[in-house]
């Protein structure tokens, strides 16, 4: 049996600072309901979305490589392991695929009795050979060392079912999906978030009456950065006043073509910003949002632009489709394909009823199915439910102001 006497240390482990988004507001939540909370991750590195913890939030930085390599990978995983040596946490939750292999064994060999994976998204979709059999090998590996697999989205959980990742006993989907849920509040159209809008738009200088294209993220290959350019060339000779505007940073891993890099400099509707702070700005200076990505987990930036209020496009992927209902929320487009995101990007340009209807159903649906305390609460009953499991019952329990059945179990 385990004692009760071990701490109520709640310990989540990311191999980017960047995913720090994926936590915001959760960690005050737990800590709100007894657990004391310490992250996990590496150091921001230069050029990358800073993402700043609330005080009162422990953080410990390990160093963790993105790319395989072992040597550094086992010192790692000695570093992952003696630190929760330390801790003696009661549930330790691991995301994004490196993190959920080192922290998922470190936390194992320590015999923590609630172990999550948030299962963000399926990295091998967009890769082939030999390094899809790897990461597909890894994946499963890390979903054996924990009791549950949350994943963030029904198709991500389907996927992840077919490619034999995990058992179907053993995943959770929050309600409709997603790990963290959206503050709605933060995007919500107001007369001071229109007013740093607006001097945003002049500090790139946007002309006023141009129509802006917003893409957020990692500006890579499989985030469908080169169809979106390409789109968007073809677009810029017809509607003469629009603007992409590119918000994230360029990475090593997954470069874009050298044609692409090469249109993003010389054209000069196409605006690169760089990793911007205050990201609910750039969602009230855009008009339309996109996302071609080739695979999401459950995209955080699709919730937001709804949030926000703005009409959205998006590829026909995993993740994507769990929050783009073609026509309803948004527009959907097959995967890399240019011509049908260059039309879609058109509609969206020339069709005002249309664009209305798409906006105010994206917010409804952000506001009825994603609001983050609802999130929270089915996610820290599940907590509860493992540690109940495993004999460590905490003396605390969650305020019981939501008891809908948010908790989709995946035998249901």
């Amino acid at each position: 049996m385990i004692s009760n006497s071990r701490p109520r240390r709640l310990v989540f482990v990311l191999n980017s600072p960047i995913a720090l988004a994926y936590l915001q507001g959760q960690p005050q939540y737990f800590q709100g309901r007894g657990f004391d909370v310490t992250v996990l991750c590496p150091g921001r590195r230069e050029g990358e979305w800073e993402v700043v913890l609330p005080e009162g939030i422990s953080t410990i930085e390990i160093p963790m490589e993105r790319k395989i390599a072992p040597w550094r990978d086992l010192i790692s995983l000695w570093r992952l392991w003696r630190t929760m040596r330390a801790l003696r946490p009661a549930v330790i939750n691991v995301g994004t695929p490196k993190a959920a292999l080192l922290g998922g064994f470190a936390a194992w060999l320590n015999r923590v009795p609630c172990r999550f994976y948030t299962l963000h998204g399926l990295r091998f979709e967009t890769t082939k050979g030999l390094k899809r059999r790897l990461l597909i090998w890894a994946e499963r590996l890390a979903c054996q060392f924990a009791h549950r697999v949350l994943c963030v989205s029904h198709s991500v959980r389907e996927k992840a079912l077919a490619c034999g990742l995990t058992t179907r006993e053993r995943t959770v989907l929050l309600g409709s999906g997603s790990c963290n849920g959206v503050d709605a509040s933060r995007f919500a159209p107001n007369p001071k978030l229109i007013q740093r809008a607006a001097a945003l738009r002049r500090q790139l200088g946007i002309p006023e009456r141009a129509r802006v294209v917003l893409f957020v993220g990692r500006l890579t290959r499989d985030k469908g950065i080169p169809e979106l350019v390409e789109a968007f060339t073809r677009l810029d000779e017809q509607f003469p006043d629009i603007r992409l505007l590119l918000a994230g940073c360029f990475e090593s891993e997954d470069p874009l073509p050298v044609e692409t890099r090469r249109q993003i400099a010389i054209c000069p509707h196409v605006i690169f910003a760089g990793p911007v702070k205050d990201t609910p700005s750039l969602y009230a200076a855009a008009d339309i949002v996109a996302l071609p990505s080739h695979r999401e987990g459950l995209p955080t930036v699709i919730l937001e632009a709804h949030a926000a209020g703005k009409p959205v496009v998006g590829a026909r992927a995993t993740g994507t489709v769990d929050v783009i209902s073609d026509g309803h929320t948004g527009l959907l487009f097959p995967v890399g394909d240019v011509v049908a995101l260059a039309n879609a990007l058109a509609r969206l340009i020339t069709d005002k009823a249309f664009v209305r209807k798409l906006e105010l159903a994206g917010q409804q649906q952000v506001q009825r199915e994603f609001q983050q305390w609802t999130i929270w609460d089915a996610l820290c009953r599940e907590y509860l439910a493992v540690l109940r499991e495993n004999e460590l019952t905490p003396s605390f329990v969650p305020d019981d102001h939501n008891r809908r059945g948010l908790i989709v179990r995946s035998n249901e």
